[in-house]
This record gives structure tokens, sequence and C-alpha cells, in this order.
């Protein structure tokens, strides 16, 4: 960080200006660790978005490299789409110190290790998230804690598909009633129901479809492309399994919202 108070005594001292100083602190807000990795230490001060150590085919010893080097310069790391082994040497890492807290949740495979005196501020954002069926939680829940990291309240409801359309009213009026800004719906199969809900309300809706579908709509090429052609106006959508890009993009919308 030796840059960065160069930069910041340069501006103190009107060698350059604010401008200046804020566009050489964006360019150099990178932390290398070895011929690795390359992490974006403060995106989430530059963009509001928390850099995500994605797991799924990284060597173990390599993610706890990376895991640490997020821990050396910040207060807080979240990794995503771990598998047991990664699991496993998270935990015989960081679970005995007592600096940090471990927040683990296997269902959506995702962690996140925070400093045991920090928590991510409340910036007033609310979001509602949906799935059509059980397959589509897991997905559901790497939105959530995503966005719960960018300051977000989150309300969610389970299994509320088109096969049994009763079942979306009660929970999406809740929904409307607590005053979400955006409303995340995870669909597997044919992918109707963020259309459906789009349909239903005055608010951005983000459809997420799920690689739950099989025969000739398989792996959710089925239920993103119901979702590209909805003729539902107000209807975002994102790629196949995008948990983070819809709870980042969500929870990005709803903040503006509340500020």
């Amino acid at each position: 960080m030796s840059e960065i108070k160069d930069i910041l005594q340069k501006l103190i001292d009107k060698k350059i200006s604010l401008i200046e100083a804020e566009k050489l602190l964006k360019a150099n807000l990178i932390e290398e660790i070895g011929e690795i990795a390359k992490l974006d230490i403060l995106r989430k001060t530059r963009t509001g978005i928390p850099e995500v150590i994605f797991a799924q085919n990284k060597d173990s010893k390599i993610l706890i490299d990376i895991i640490t080097g997020f821990l050396n310069k910040n207060k807080f790391a979240i990794i995503s789409r771990y598998n047991e082994e990664h699991k496993a040497n998270i935990l015989e890492n960081f679970s005995n110190n007592e600096d940090f807290i471990i927040e683990l949740n296997d269902l959506g495979k995702i962690i996140v290790i925070r400093e045991v005196s920090f928590s991510f501020d409340k910036k007033g954002g609310m979001i509602g998230i949906i799935t059509a069926g059980s397959s589509d939680i897991p997905i559901a829940i790497e939105a959530k804690i995503i966005a719960e990291a960018m300051g977000c309240e989150v309300e969610t409801s389970f299994d509320v598909g088109i096969a049994g359309l009763h079942r979306i009213f009660t929970p999406l009026s809740d929904m409307i009633k607590r005053g979400v800004h955006v409303i995340i719906v995870c669909a597997g199969m044919e992918g109707t129901l963020p259309g459906v809900v789009a349909a239903l309300v005055d608010i951005p809706v983000i459809g997420v479809p799920i690689s739950s579908g099989y025969g000739m709509g398989e792996k959710g090429k089925g239920a993103l492309i119901t979702m590209l052609q909805s003729c539902s106006p107000g209807l975002l959508v994102v790629n196949i399994d995008n948990g983070f890009g819809a709870g980042s993009s969500a929870a990005i919308i709803a903040n503006k919202i509340a500020e």
C-alpha cells in the first residue's frame, strides 16, 4: 500500500490534482500473489462489488495463498464454488485463528472469512430472491450472500415455480409490501417463472437460468433462451448459474435506489 500513501502525499503536497490522484489510485489497486494471481483487493471500494475468489478448478495450495493475500490486505475474503478438498484446507488453515470468523454455506458452496470485529455496512438496498424449484436454491444462496456482502437486506422464497403457480402470489405480495427494490428469480427447466414475475411487478427482475434442465434444453440452455425471448418488460437476464452476477447487479440497483 506504499504506492497509495505516495499518491496521497503528492496530493497533500499539491504535486498532483485531485482528479490525477483518483486516476492513479484506481490504476494501482492491484495486489500480486507471486506469479499466480493478481488480486483486485479494493474492487469493493472502487465499484461497490467485492472481488470473490472463484475456487473451482483451483489447486488447494494456490487457493490458500490467494485467500491469505486477501486477508493480509482486507478484513474479509469470499470464496465461491469450492469442493470438499478446498473446504478441508480452508478450515485447517483458518478455523483455529481467533482473529477470524468463518461463515460456511455448503448448499451455496460459498464461504465468507472475516475479522471478528468486521461486518458489512448496510446500504439500505432491499432484494427479493425467488426460486422456481429446490434445485435452484444453491445459486440463489450464492446471490443472497453476495448481495448481503454489498450491504443489502435479502428476503427469500424457494420452490414456488409454475408447476404450482398459486404458490408465487403470497411470497411475491409480501416482498412488494416490504418494499424490495429488485427481485432475482432463479429457474431451471424451461425457465418461465422470471417472465411471469416481471409481468406482475413494477420493479426490475433479474432472471437466472439454472443448469437443472435436461433433454433438448439441457444444462440451462432452454431456461436461458426462454428468459431472453420473454415478452415481459423489465426482465434482465444473466448467464446460466450466475448467482454472483445476479446478486451483485441487484445490489448495485437496490443500493442506488436506497441512496
